[in-house]
């Protein structure tokens, strides 16, 4: 065998693919330079992306669906701690006001104590209350001042209003006081309109005049003062209002209801007369009318 054959003999393969190449070369050459001057293949590349837009939507709607859950879950975390600080802080801004409210009443309450006393003339001192017994059978307050503060057996209690009651024991740093409206409690007592004389009984809650003369001048709406008999409570300080008037169960008295004058269920402090005030002495005054003197005791 010769080793020189001489050059390959060219295949009709490899003819056709060159001129597939070329006709490719010329193709893109051709589209190149039609592009570049009517500018049909932008448009071409437009319409498409018009036509591919929705798939990229559909294909990124997981994802911000996703985000969309995240932030939302987010926020409404955040919105439920500022809620709950919100709310907190709500709370304790009630509290705080509900207690200025309190402090302004008993502020309130205490200048017109001490304002009554100044009017009328009356050395008095200023108990705070420890405990209270409102059992309808024992109406009583233990005060947080006894013998160590010059508190003594009988002395009569009063508040801005008028009569609480007296105090019936002492201690040297504690004092018990026997309201009006106990049921061994018993104050004489004067209508301040025409002076005329009844007796005020506690009935455990309540005022109540008892064997009043039907022929007496006593109405509804009645001032009832004390009227100094007896010697134990000042004369003029006010009682209470006559609210109902009823005949009794014989119908030859009548039986009358008041609505005390002082604040028997209310207020941290009362009043102690140290002496006891003159018949001339102006009445302590109650927040509704002025009182006319009279006179008062208790048994």
């Amino acid at each position: 065998m010769p080793s020189y054959a001489g050059p390959a003999p060219v295949r009709p393969a490899d003819v056709a693919g060159t001129l597939r190449l070329l006709a490719y070369l010329a193709l893109g050459v051709a589209l190149i330079v039609l592009d570049h001057r009517g500018g049909w293949l932008q448009q071409i590349r437009g319409k498409a992306e018009l036509i591919t837009q929705p798939l990229w939507w559909l294909a990124g709607l997981p994802g911000r669906i996703g985000n969309s859950v995240h932030d939302d879950a987010a926020t409404r975390s955040r919105l439920a701690d500022d809620n709950r600080l919100l709310r907190n802080a709500l709370l304790i801004s009630g509290a705080r006001l509900a207690r200025l409210q309190a402090a302004a009443d008993e502020n309130a309450r205490l200048r017109g104590m001490l304002g009554a006393a100044q009017r009328g003339q009356l050395d008095v001192q200023l108990a705070p209350i420890l405990n209270i017994d409102l059992d309808p059978t024992r109406q009583r307050l233990v005060l947080g001042a006894g013998s160590s503060a010059g508190v003594r057996l009988g002395q009569v209690v009063i508040d801005a209003g008028g009569v609480l009651g007296q105090i019936i024991e002492v201690k040297p740093f504690t004092s018990t006081v026997l309201l009006l409206t106990d049921p061994d409690h018993a104050l004489p007592a004067t209508v301040a309109r025409n002076g005329v004389r009844l007796v005020v009984y506690g009935r455990g809650g309540r005022l109540e005049l008892a064997n009043i003369p039907l022929s007496s001048d006593v109405k509804v709406g009645d001032s009832v003062v004390t009227s100094g008999l007896g010697g134990r409570f000042p004369a003029g300080f006010p009682i209470g209002t006559i609210a109902v008037l009823r005949p009794d169960d014989s119908r030859a008295f009548l039986l009358g209801e008041l609505k005390p004058a002082a604040q028997l269920d209310r207020g941290r402090e009362v009043l102690l007369l140290r002496v006891n005030a003159p018949a001339s002495t102006p009445a302590v005054s109650s927040p509704s009318a002025a009182q006319a003197p009279a006179g008062g005791e208790s048994r």
